[in-house]
């Protein structure tokens, strides 16, 4: 938690209590349905919370702006984002019915207003949305087939709408195709923590 506080140090007490209450509530689902590695939990906020925050770094949503997450297992980078920014309305899709089960009990118990979770697939999602996130869930020319009939033509937000999403690894091959509109940031310019030296965050308007 202090991980948080040391990079979001504005935060209001309701936010504060909302990422307290995460470890415990994650701790108590991940032993019922595994949606993070029982190795990980104990890092659920610096390789989770944290990680999914990395998104707040290169745009801050304006009240009113609405954003889809795609494969979001049990709420990352969906609930994080949504405790953070809590004038923008987010929908959280997962395939897998028992994923969505604990992202909407953990969403529930602190009081989320802005988030609905669904059990569907991507290509059955019919909304419209300012923005699109996700974390690793498929390879970037992937995603934009498949999402950007859901992108909105209406702007809101210092940037162009479009796709953020979470990667680590080698990405250039995957950003060929959109290496002249992408933009490409490395997270451990936002997050000193060794963990982020690999991780990667992919930006592309549509």
């Amino acid at each position: 938690m202090e991980q948080i506080l040391k990079y979001f140090p504005k935060l209001s007490e309701n936010q504060k209590a909302q990422f307290e209450a995460l470890y415990d509530l994650y701790v108590d689902w991940n032993s019922k349905i595994n949606v993070i590695s029982r190795k990980d939990i104990e890092n659920l906020y610096e390789h989770h919370v944290l990680h999914s925050l990395a998104i707040a770094e290169i745009i801050h949503f304006q009240p009113g702006s609405t954003v889809l997450d795609v494969g979001t297992g049990g709420g990352f980078p969906g609930i994080p984002l949504a405790i953070l920014f809590p004038d923008t309305s987010f929908v959280l899709i997962d395939s897998i019915g028992k994923k969505i089960k604990v992202g909407t009990e953990v969403s529930m118990a602190i009081g989320l207003k802005n988030i609905t979770l669904k059990h569907l697939r991507v290509q059955d999602e019919k909304g419209k949305f300012d923005f699109v996130v996700s974390r690793a869930v498929m390879p970037l020319g992937d995603l934009v087939q498949l999402v950007k009939k859901n992108i909105s033509k209406e702007q809101r937000n210092a940037l162009p709408n479009g796709i953020i999403c979470l990667k680590g690894g080698e990405l250039q091959h995957e950003m060929q195709p959109y290496k002249n509109i992408a933009e490409l940031f490395d997270v451990n310019t936002f997050f000193k923590e060794e963990f982020f030296n690999t991780k990667k965050a992919v930006y592309v308007p549509l």
